[in-house]
């Protein structure tokens, strides 16, 4: 599998990125998972729902499926801060291409999303991780690069970018899993 990250400050675009990105692979006839981080709080249950119902039993781990889907709840009993590497694993083997949201300071190879807009700083001068940036506005980058610049708006040519490139992105999981 392939895996590449999509990091970048809350409002430079990654989840509109990532989404037309999951698209455009999916059209290509590759099967594609997404990580995503969340915030502490996030919840994807519903009061009231069997799933719920038994979590808040105290379950430590809920599945619930049916034909067409599967779904893995796990509630830690203490915070645990499980690595990017750590929910890769968790994914289905057979996937082309996984994308992951969030985890900035990861140590994938990724892709940085910057808005001028946003008025916040870049972090591919401090980041060898980070291999090209997809940016609305490029001219306003506020340091030069040598990394490849893509149009954020263009997520036809940010995933020929990454087929193009595939190689660089074969993911072998750290030797710690």
């Amino acid at each position: 599998m392939k895996v590449v990250g999509f990091a970048g400050y809350s409002g430079a675009g990654k989840t509109t990125l990532v989404e037309r990105l999951v698209l455009e692979l999916r059209h290509r006839g590759l099967r594609v998972s997404v990580v995503k981080h969340a915030h502490h709080s996030f919840d994807i249950d519903h009061p009231g729902k069997d799933s719920y119902r038994h979590r808040e039993a105290g379950a430590f781990e809920v599945v619930v499926a049916s034909n067409r889907r599967l779904v893995l709840q796990r509630q830690f009993e203490q915070e645990a801060e499980l690595s990017v590497h750590h929910l890769i694993a968790e994914l289905y083997d057979g996937v082309d291409w996984v994308l992951v949201e969030g985890f900035k300071e990861s140590d994938l190879l990724k892709v940085e999303v910057w808005r001028a807009a946003a008025n916040r700083p870049v972090r591919y001068p401090d980041d060898d991780f980070v291999v090209a940036i997809a940016t609305d506005s490029a001219s306003a980058l506020p340091q030069a690069t040598l990394r490849p610049v893509l149009d954020l708006n263009d997520a036809h040519a940010v995933a020929e970018w990454l087929i193009h490139n595939q190689d660089r992105f074969h993911y072998s999981a750290p030797e710690f899993l």
